[in-house]
């Protein structure tokens, strides 16, 4: 499992989970990533999670493939 980091950007309070999929180049598109989420591929604190746009925030842990992506 590859372990990273995902830092907001100072005054971003939450980033969309399609986004940061695309971002960190996890999936291609926006289209790549929703089909990822609603495949029920992507496990956020510990729950699988469906909705497309949710919004991560600081301490959020995000498992998908080999990735774990911690939010700080």
């Amino acid at each position: 499992m590859k372990k990273q980091n995902f830092k907001l950007k100072e005054g971003q309070p939450f980033i969309p989970l399609n986004k940061l999929l695309q971002v960190l180049g996890i999936a291609q598109t926006g289209g790549h990533a929703k089909i990822i989420i609603q495949n029920k591929e992507v496990v956020v604190n510990g729950i699988i999670e469906t909705r497309v746009r949710n919004k991560l925030v600081k301490s959020d842990l995000i498992e998908v493939g080999d990735f774990s992506i911690k939010i700080l």
